[in-house]
């Protein structure tokens, strides 16, 4: 129970730390919107977490407001937004990508979306090993069993292994993220598996961002040949993987390692 307390003490102290970072904002642009009889009106655009394209490029367009004197304002709010939804494995980082394009551009957004995608999923690992796992194999019992037992038997090219998860999203990062400790995955491995990995997918959601005002709707992101070329680029980190494997039971004689799938779980679940 110590462990809840701490985590929500933690998210409390963040959310907060955002509530003033945008509760003291000067007055921002305004944007004409329809009543419900059909008149205009002016209403004020105001800092929130965007969930279509329509409040992403009023978001764009209020911090490109402010971008113009107080870049580093702006930079910071951005990082702590991204930070925040990183580290508590919150869905929609393809908004904040695609946000970072439109702020910086398709080179910088990129490195700059790179960089806290990387950092926000270790803060996510660590808050994860110090407050989660009991709780993630409690909620996620069949799911952790079946990772836990992907992750052994390609325990010895587990980098590539980690590459491929990333490259193809068949699983949700955030959920690799939570569940990597459980997973003994060692943290430089996850690292760099999260600057690499997520490259090709930050890019389409970057560039998607710095050509916002041609995109007119999501589909136009993740279309059918974006997702085969994440697919591609997939099998390709995957090959490698699989030739170490094969080279270990070939010559390693590996192949008597046994993965620890669910039984394993359920004996950590037993023991904490």
């Amino acid at each position: 129970m110590r462990s809840v307390w701490g985590l929500i003490a933690l998210v409390a102290a963040a959310t907060f730390y955002l509530y003033l970072l945008s509760v003291f904002l000067p007055p921002g642009p305004r944007a004409v919107r329809l009543h419900t009889a059909g008149e205009p009106h002016e209403e004020e655009l105001r800092l929130k977490f965007p969930s279509d394209l329509d409040e992403l490029r009023e978001l764009a367009e209020l911090l490109n407001f402010y971008k113009t004197e107080h870049t580093g304002y702006v930079f910071i709010l951005f990082c702590s937004a991204y930070l925040y939804k990183q580290s508590f494995a919150i869905p929609g980082s393809s908004f904040l990508n695609m946000l970072a394009g439109a702020l910086f551009g398709t080179w910088h957004g990129l490195l700059i979306a790179c960089t806290l995608t990387t950092v926000g999923s270790t803060n996510c690992y660590l808050l994860s090993c110090t407050f989660g796992k009991r709780h993630i194999i409690r909620l996620f019992p069949e799911k952790v069993a079946m990772l836990q037992r992907m992750v052994e038997e390609n325990r010895s090219s587990l980098f590539f292994f980690l590459l491929f998860l990333r490259f193809v999203p068949m699983t949700p990062n955030w959920f690799l993220n939570v569940t990597s400790p459980i997973l003994n995955i060692p943290i430089p491995i996850f690292f760099f598996s999260i600057l690499i990995g997520l490259i090709p997918y930050n890019f389409i959601c970057v560039h998607t961002g710095a050509i916002l005002s041609e995109i007119t709707s999501l589909d136009n992101i993740f279309s059918w040949r974006t997702l085969f070329l994440l697919l591609l680029m997939g099998c390709v980190a995957l090959l490698p993987g699989a030739l170490i494997h094969r080279y270990n039971q070939a010559h390693l004689k590996l192949d008597g390692l046994k993965p620890i799938g669910h039984q394993k779980v359920l004996n950590d679940r037993k023991t904490r």
